[in-house]
Order: structure tokens, then C-alpha cells, then sequence
């Protein structure tokens, strides 16, 4: 009914629709300290203001609210329709080529930059969506409102305090992860495990690991240093590891200590396939070395055990399982300090609906405790919407339509605000087959696949507000 008439509106629209992606991914939104008003600190308060500000140019309603959320609207009907997305961004990380991180590049029909596609860009089309509705005039009996996030990245503590002071609309979407519908979000799984000791003085030892930035990001990069052994000593290991899992390394003197420096490929922790982890081969090198006996040394067998590099199921774990809808259970091994006194480390698993208290928790629980670990931690649970909600299928009628592909729910391992949302929904903004680099280097979005999701969020706003 609506189509040819926003296929006539979005005719010229690109260069407005980059304008805007390109402003908001100039702003480094990483969370910072939290301060008045501002309570996950400036860069995403600064990058909320300049995404009501853009709304406000274009004739949108849009108010901030405390700082946790902005709320953009197009009446003051009750809500039928909540697009959820976030303005926070990862660490950028290293390895960037084609731009820095938060100078946004357009190249080769795309923009590059970080939250380009994670989610900025979705941001922007989610924007222009509400204003070609507005533009084109046409009469609606409810209202749209999307609510621009926060600290997606860092908790969602922002969309919870949202809605504990606001309902629930009938129908939520984000445009948080890809095209068609992805109804099923498997649950998180995220502990911490430590372990201390006294200060080992025999030779050789590790005096220091550095590994990974977030929970959630599978780390490209890892340091250490050994104590008692020089570059030498530790090449001819590093080169097997390097053959068997792919894991750079280089080194570096720096006093009495040998500086090992392992470079992978980061990738999101939800996709552990997708990279290659530096600090699992970094550990498998440090377990190839001839260290001196010791707790230390024990824990980091243990982990190489436990956490071997490659094994992204959780078989060594323990905990290995599948299903038909959410598919299989993950295991990232992101984050890991050691010092002389002990460590401190998490993993990130993705968990499907199969997954229980007692086949996951308890028995990765009872796996570390084995090896004298403390270990402490909760599961969440899965997030599913049936497929054939209303709400679902129009949005997988609109997707065919406007695409020409076919429409299918699927699952995914990565968490979206809709978590928890009563009948919620990700979608968009990538179509099928196209790599974004997600909290990797380069992040880059496709400029037409963010105006063809502007148009089918535009649609969807006339199907259920009209």
C-alpha cells in the first residue's frame, strides 16, 4: 500500500542518511566515568545530545531523560511501536586500516568507523525511517517512539532503568544484529574464577599476563612476561604454537624479563569462530615452556585444560550442548590477569534453550573447583519469541518484499536490548552474507542496506501506527 510512495521519498535521501551516520561515529562513546547527568560518562552523553539534536534538525520530538535514554517520538498517541537502539560503542582496539576508529570513511559504497554498524548506523536509519513517516503526511493512531540507549555494550543498565518507569509497547524491534528476524537470543553465561599464591622466587617464572579488553570481545591481542628465559629460549615453542593454532608472536627484552607479545584476530565473543583468540595461544606457549613447578605454573595448565585454544564449544569444559532453535552452546575465554600473586580471569558462553543450571553452572562450576579455583557466577536466561506472533510475520512479509529474499526466524548468540522484552525482536540492519567486522578493526556498514532497512522500518511504522 505504502511502498511506492517510500520508494519515492527515499529517491534522494542517501547523502542525508550518511551526513547523519558519520556525525554520530565522529564521537568517541566508549563508557567513561559516570557524572552529573551524565551516568556512563561523557563520550555516550555526547553522542546521545548529537542524536536528539539530529532528530530535532529534522523535525522529530526528542527529549533526553536523565541521561540514561533519549526518547525520539512522532505523536503523543500511546506507543505501538519501540525500536530499541544504542549509541555506546566498544574500545576500537588495534589493527584499523582504512580509517581511525572515530574519523568515519566513506569508501567503496560503505562507511567506516567504529559503531558504524554496532549501531549508530541502525540509529540513523531508524531516525529517517520516523522522519520520511512525518514527511509523507500520512495519518497515524499510535505512536512510534525509539529509544536511544547508552550502555548497551556495557550491561544495559540504561534500558532497564527505562522500563522500570515506562510500559511496554505491544510490538519491539532493534535493528541491532541482521536481517530477516532473529527471534531466539541465547542466554549469557559470564563467570569469574580466580586463584592466589605466594610469591615464587625458582626460576624460570611468569611474572605478568595481560589478556583481552572486554568480556565480551574475543581478544586479538596478549602480553606476557617470563622471567629466566630469553627470546631464544622461548622461539623455537612459539613457532609449533604459531604452526597449530595460527597465533603470532614477537619479543622483547625489557630488564631481567622477556616480553611475549601474542597477535590473533578479535571478534566478537558471541562468534568465538570468527577470530582467533591471542590469549588461548599465549597460554598454550606459556604451557610449552619449561617454567619452573609451582601453583602458578599448575593454574596455567589448568586453564589450558579447561579453556584449550580452538575448543569453542565447551567440550573440555564440559559442557558441550545443542539445539534445533538456538543452535550451540559457545565458550569465549576473553579476559585473564596474572600477577606474581595469583589471577584473576572470566569466559563469555553463549548458552540455547537446552541449557540448564545443572548441565552448564553446576558442572563448569565443579570443573574449575576441581582444580582448586574459586569460581562464582549466574546464568541468564535465553530470550525466544514464537515465530508466528503477528508482530513476527509482518516484519518478515515487509523484509521479502522490499529484499526479494526469503524470510526466516533465526537465533543468534549475541544479546540485543530485546532480551527479556515481552514479544521483542532484533532486526536489521545486515543483510544475509555481509561481514561488518564487529567489535573488530575496520567496522564498516553498507550504505544500502542501511536506506533499504530506513524504508522497511518506515513501513513497518505505517503498518502498526497508521
Amino acid at each position: 500500500m505504502y511502498q511506492q510512495q517510500i520508494e519515492a521519498y527515499f529517491a534522494n535521501q542517501e547523502p542525508l542518511l550518511v551526513d547523519a551516520v558519520c556525525r554520530l561515529v565522529a564521537i568517541d562513546s566508549v563508557e567513561g566515568s559516570p557524572a552529573p547527568g551524565m551516568p556512563f560518562g561523557p563520550g555516550p552523553a555526547a553522542a546521545l545530545d548529537e542524536a536528539l539534536r539530529l532528530a530535532g534538525e529534522w523535525g522529530l520530538t526528542a527529549q533526553n531523560l536523565e541521561g540514561y535514554v533519549g526518547c525520539v517520538d512522532l505523536n503523543d498517541c500511546p506507543d505501538a511501536l519501540h525500536l530499541l537502539c544504542h549509541l555506546d560503542v566498544v574500545a576500537p582496539g588495534e589493527g584499523w586500516s582504512v580509517t581511525q576508529p572515530f574519523t568515519p570513511k566513506v569508501a567503496d559504497g560503505m562507511i567506516f568507523g567504529r559503531g558504524t554498524d554496532d549501531d549508530k548506523g541502525p540509529a540513523a536509519a531508524c531516525l529517517l525511517a520516523m522522519k520520511a513517516v512525518r514527511d509523507l503526511g500520512v495519518p497515524l493512531k499510535a505512536n512510534c517512539r525509539l529509544i536511544l540507549g547508552t550502555n548497551e555494550e556495557s550491561g544495559s543498565a540504561d534500558i532497564a532503568w527505562y522500563f522500570a518507569r515506562h510500559p511496554f509497547a505491544p510490538a519491539t524491534f532493534s535493528p541491532d544484529s541482521g536481517f530477516p528476524v532473529i527471534n531466539t537470543e541465547k542466554g549469557g553465561f559470564q563467570p569469574t574464577f580466580s586463584m592466589s599464591w605466594p610469591v615464587q622466587e625458582q626460576l624460570p617464572r611468569l611474572r605478568w599476563l595481560h589478556g583481552g579488553l572486554r568480556i565480551n570481545i574475543l581478544p586479538g591481542e596478549a602480553s606476557a612476561a617470563v622471567e629466566g628465559l630469553s627470546m631464544h629460549d622461548v622461539q623455537p615453542c612459539a613457532r609449533d604454537i604459531t604452526a597449530r593454532t595460527g597465533v603470532m608472536f614477537t619479543f622483547a627484552h625489557e630488564g631481567d624479563l622477556t616480553v611475549i607479545r601474542a597477535k590473533g584476530e578479535a571478534s566478537h565473543a558471541a562468534w568465538p569462530e570468527g577470530g582467533n583468540n591471542a590469549l588461548t595461544g599465549l597460554m598454550a606457549l606459556l604451557c610449552a615452556l619449561p617454567l619452573a613447578p609451582g601453583p602458578c605454573r599448575d593454574a596455567l595448565e589448568a586453564l589450558n585444560t579447561l579453556l584449550p585454544h580452538g575448543d569453542h564449544l565447551g567440550r573440555a569444559l564440559g559442557i558441550a550442548q545443542s539445539e534445533p532453535v538456538a543452535g550451540p552452546l559457545t565458550v569465549a575465554f576473553t579476559l585473564l590477569e596474572v600477577t606474581d600473586t595469583g589471577l584473576e580471569g572470566r569466559f563469555d558462553s553463549r548458552v540455547p534453550l537446552c541449557a540448564t543450571q545443572d548441565n552448564c553452572l553446576k558442572v563448569a562450576q565443579a570443573a574449575f573447583a576441581r582444580h582448586g579455583f574459586t569460581f562464582s557466577g549466574q546464568q541468564g536466561s535465553p530470550h525466544h519469541t514464537p515465530a508466528d506472533t503477528p508482530f513476527v510475520q509482518t516484519l518478515l512479509r515487509r523484509y521479502e518484499q522490499y529484499t526479494g529474499l526469503k524470510g526466516e526466524c533465526l537465533s543468534t548468540g549475541g544479546g540485543t536490548y530485546v532480551h527479556g522484552i515481552p514479544g521483542g525482536v532484533a532486526f536489521g540492519c545486515t543483510l544475509p552474507g555481509f561481514d561488518t567486522h564487529l567489535h573488530g578493526p575496520d567496522e564498516r556498514v553498507r550504505i544500502q542496506d542501511l536506506m533499504l532497512s530506513a524504508k522497511l522500518f518506515a513501513h513497518i511504522i505505517l503498518d502498526l501506527c497508521a
